[in-house]
């Protein structure tokens, strides 16, 4: 299972990661490239590409489209500044042909933050239900303690293998 994960620089996609593979918090810096690493769970392999969110290099995001079969776009509920370049960069993405297939998986993350934005003030923010033709889900998700992440992983796999 492809699987692309993408948001704004300092989301939290590489803690994410790292938090899904090895269980453990990790000391992270800017990813400039990608990470790639495959997370076993429930006997389902997911690969998962981790690419850099910082705005020069968010144009090569496309190129680690094809054969996507799931996206995960991580957004920082904290960062309410920055939530309407989030949601700019989410439907540009959605637009590309090669993602039209792809279901869509948005973890609302840094929810132990106390200024934190909810999912339903995400989702309305992120303008996920002007979305017709996507099969889409958010949650609620806090990359260090892990809290949220393998309920993702379940409706991803579940939603993936019923396109399948």
């Amino acid at each position: 299972m492809r699987i692309l994960m993408v948001g704004l620089d300092a989301a939290g996609k590489t803690t994410i990661l790292y938090k899904l593979k090895l269980g453990e918090i990790v000391t992270t810096i800017p990813t400039i490239g990608f990470n790639v690493e495959t997370v076993e769970y429930k006997n389902i392999s997911f690969t998962v590409w981790d690419v850099g969110g910082q705005d020069k290099i968010r144009p090569l995001w496309r190129h680690y489209f094809q054969n996507t079969q799931g996206l995960i776009f991580v957004v920082d509920s904290n960062d309410r500044d920055r939530i309407v370049e989030a949601r700019d960069e989410l439907h540009r993405m959605l637009n590309e042909d090669e993602l039209r297939d792809a279901v869509l998986l948005v973890f609302a993350n840094k929810q132990d933050l106390p200024n934190a934005m909810n999912a339903a003030e995400i989702t309305e923010k992120l303008g996920l239900h002007s979305l017709r033709q996507r099969c889409w889900y958010i949650q609620s998700t806090c990359a260090t303690s892990g809290e949220g992440l393998y309920e993702g992983l379940d409706w991803l796999s579940s939603n993936i293998a019923n396109k399948g």
